[in-house]
Parts: C-alpha cells; sequence; structure tokens
C-alpha cells in the first residue's frame, strides 16, 4: 500500500494527495498528525508546498523520520517558481539516508499573497490544468520512473535563513473587531502556535508560515501588516473539512 504524506494549509498539496490517492491507492496522511514510523507501506509519497526555495518546517523534519528502506517520491507544489527547492529537497532525503527516487514540481495557485492579489482569471487557468499535471507526475510514480533535480539547490542558505526566522511572521498578524472568536484558527494551527487570551486572539513565536489561518478565517478577520485586504485562496477542488483529517 502506498503511504501519500502531505503538508497543506490552502488545499493545493490535499488536492494532488486525493488524485494520488484516487489513482494509485493507498491512504492519505497529513504530516503534522501522523505518529507512526510509515514501515508498513510499500511505496511513500510526499505531498508540499515549497516554502521559500525549501520547503516547510513539518515536512523537513518529518523527512528524516522515514524508513531507510522504502521508496519515497517527493511532490513539491509552487506558485512562483522552483528556485531549486527540488534539489534542496532531494539533497536533504538523500542526507537523511532515503531510498529517494524522484522529484517532482506541480505549478499551483499562489497562496503566500500577503502584500499582493492574484488576479482571478490567472488563478482559474492555473487550477484548469492542474490535474492533467497531476496525472503525468502520477504515471511517472506508476511506473517507477526515477526523477532527479537537474539543478541543486541554489538558494539553500537563504532558505535555511528564512526557515530559522518563520516564526517572526506572527509578529505582523493582528486580528480585527470582524474576529467573534469561533477558534478556527486555534483548531487549524499546525504548530499551536494560536490560542485565545483574555477574550483575544493571541500569536505566540513559534509561527511556520504556513498562511493557514490567515487565508481560512471565515470572517477575514486576521491581518498582516494592518493591510484589510479582501482576498483570499483555499483550493476549490477540495472540501476544506477534509484538510487535516
Amino acid at each position: 500500500m502506498n503511504g501519500i504524506f502531505y503538508f497543506s494549509s490552502t488545499g493545493n498539496s490535499l488536492f494532488i494527495a486525493k488524485e494520488m490517492q484516487s489513482a494509485l491507492g493507498g491512504e492519505v496522511l497529513y504530516i503534522p498528525k501522523y505518529n507512526g514510523d510509515a514501515e508498513e507501506f510499500e511505496k511513500i509519497i510526499i505531498v508540499s508546498p515549497i516554502y521559500s526555495f525549501g520547503l516547510p518546517v513539518h515536512v523537513f523534519e518529518f523527512i528524516p523520520t522515514l524508513p531507510k528502506t522504502v521508496p519515497v517520491y517527493i511532490v513539491l507544489n509552487f506558485g512562483g517558481a522552483v528556485f531549486g527547492a527540488d534539489g534542496l529537497a532531494y539533497e536533504h532525503a538523500k542526507n537523511s539516508g532515503l531510498d529517494i527516487k524522484g522529484v517532482f514540481t506541480v505549478k499551483m495557485p499562489e497562496n503566500y499573497t500577503l502584500d499582493f492579489t492574484v488576479p482571478l482569471a490567472y488563478q482559474k487557468k492555473i487550477l484548469k490544468k492542474a490535474p492533467d499535471l497531476v496525472a503525468k507526475v502520477i504515471e511517472k510514480i506508476r511506473n517507477d520512473e526515477m526523477n532527479f533535480p537537474k539543478t541543486k539547490a541554489k538558494f539553500a542558505k537563504i532558505y535555511y535563513e528564512n526557515k530559522g526566522n518563520w516564526h517572526k511572521i506572527a509578529d505582523d498578524f493582528r486580528v480585527t473587531e470582524k474576529c467573534i472568536l469561533c477558534g478556527k484558527c486555534v483548531k487549524l494551527c499546525p504548530a499551536g502556535n494560536i490560542s485565545v487570551k483574555d477574550g483575544r486572539v493571541d500569536f505566540a513565536d513559534k509561527c511556520v508560515a504556513c498562511l493557514g489561518c490567515y487565508h481560512r478565517c471565515p470572517e477575514k478577520a486576521i491581518v498582516y501588516k494592518d493591510k484589510k485586504k479582501d482576498y483570499r485562496y483555499f483550493n476549490p477542488n477540495v472540501n476544506e473539512s477534509e484538510l487535516g483529517k
């Protein structure tokens, strides 16, 4: 059986994981909540977004825990450009002693939109192409094709510096008067970084910059640097209630 492990805050990686499950079979598992050793799987597929030239914290820390004898494939999705993140993922898996067979990339809608808004027409165009792009990766994994990045981790130094500072992003989040204290942000935060204190939402110092709270607040009450933007994103091809289950 395939173990399809994913990390996602706005549904892009979940969409890819579910497409793979439909075509290849297996179990879809949310990385932050997984406590097993993955020894029971015949093949492991990791589906992850690219964060600042590399991997999200949860994915980066998960990779070294995987069994060394099970074939591993990594599927990265990106909104802007890859910039050698596939090379970094490959190197990290290899240095962790994994039987890494390939790293693939799939373009998906951008969700790191704190300072800009993605045109809706462009977002729809990317979403329309996504199933075909994922299908091509699925066929390569089905046929046990190896795929090694042609570029090395070009921005590894910047990635490691940024990863060490991601927690600071929460310093620029605040909650407006729209907040109804529904507690959704507290429940969905993969880092346990959000709580409610004295009737207000409080951000600690463990943020992993996934932006799940920002995009999925039902009242759009979480803002960045006081920019009261209306644009929020969640992949329309998956049910939000499935994320994190």
